[in-house]
């Protein structure tokens, strides 16, 4: 009861105002196969192993009219050509206020989300919600220690949905979301031999290529001058130590906060610099907001948007692997397989 009086107490004061100040940060990850040719494979995204907590909503809840993730999997035999990995939507404000916010995918199914929201698909719409900065309370956990919780290590004020079915309110301190899209990329990446060809730069300053091979790890950056380049292969030795300072700099310099950049990094580390070879780079905004359209009202005084698109690079390790154990390379192995196949016939 104490909460709900904080709370009260603050809408009432803040709504009756209109000088109301609103910053929107967003950050999330953008996950392709390039093939044989350098373009983006078709594969199934969501066919591994779950990796978010319970709480969180999908697209199986709906055919099981419960709201929650269990039952049959839906979404793990949807094809594409881009896994789009944890967005998640930042909000400060000076004080407490209604904000509303839209995510258009018009190339894409929305398949994971929380909180609940009014509209699933081609569209997310949370429809109206509280923006409650200085408020804390208890917010969803298992005690799985799942790296969805390490985005909520920001200054970002907590948000508050009611669902529509007459639950519960829901807490978090982000709107998070995911899907599968069938959109082109602006960049393409082809390993020729042991240098990789790059394509497609306009518009994106720097790349990264890193790869683990056998727990040995190395990585490239390249400052971007031209629409192509041309990058060796990278010698292994190096430590991930400068590689996520060096990441976490260009993902302030694109305008996020310290502890947002940090937030992103440790919530994708595991993943990012697992066995393989990979490039990353920053989505242009231009690129970002016509694949992801995103209306929020009122209008914040400033949004930031940074995406990072991660491109797996399949090498003859990683086809002698998938050949020898394909239950190893869950989530890529039959890419892999379906290049080998078409090369065979």
């Amino acid at each position: 009861m104490k909460l709900l009086a904080l709370i009260l107490a603050a809408l009432t004061t803040a709504w009756a105002t209109d000088d109301n100040h609103l910053v929107v940060h967003e950050w999330g990850t953008f996950t392709s196969i390039a093939g044989k040719a350098g373009t983006a494979l078709e594969w199934r995204p969501l066919a591994g192993t779950n990796d978010l907590p319970g709480f969180v909503y999908e697209i199986s809840a709906i055919t099981n009219a419960t709201g929650l993730r269990h039952g049959d999997c839906p979404k793990c035999n949807l094809t594409g050509l881009i896994r789009m990995e944890t967005p998640v939507l930042y909000f400060y404000a000076n004080r407490a206020m209604k904000v509303s916010v839209r995510v258009g995918f018009p190339k894409g199914q929305i398949t994971e989300w929380y909180p609940s929201a009014r509209r699933v698909g081609a569209m997310l719409d949370w429809g109206r919600f509280a923006v409650l900065p200085n408020v804390t309370t208890n917010l969803p956990a298992e005690a799985d220690g799942n790296h969805y919780y390490a985005a909520r290590k920001t200054d970002a004020a907590l948000v508050r949905v009611c669902n529509t079915k007459g639950q519960p309110a829901e807490f978090e301190k982000f709107l998070f979301y995911r899907g599968v899209g069938g959109f082109d990329l602006p960049l393409s990446v082809k390993l020729d031999g042991n240098v990789l060809r790059l394509a497609g730069l306009t518009d994106i300053e720097q790349v990264i290529v890193f790869e683990n091979r056998a727990g040995k790890i190395g990585f490239q950056i390249t400052d971007v001058i031209d629409d192509e380049a041309i990058v060796t292969r990278p010698s292994l030795g190096d430590t991930l130590a400068p590689l996520l300072a060096a990441l976490q700099q260009t993902l302030i310099a694109r305008g996020l906060y310290e502890k947002e950049a940090q937030a992103m990094t440790k919530t994708w580390r595991d993943s990012w610099f697992e066995e393989g070879l990979r490039v990353f780079y920053v989505m242009p905004r231009a690129t970002t907001d016509a694949v992801l359209p995103l209306t929020i009202e009122p209008e914040p005084q400033n949004v930031v948007r940074v995406l990072v698109g991660r491109i797996e690079v399949i090498t003859p390790e990683l086809e002698a692997s998938v050949v020898a154990n394909p239950q190893m390379h869950s989530r890529f192995a039959e890419a892999v397989l379906k290049q080998l196949c078409s090369r065979v016939n």
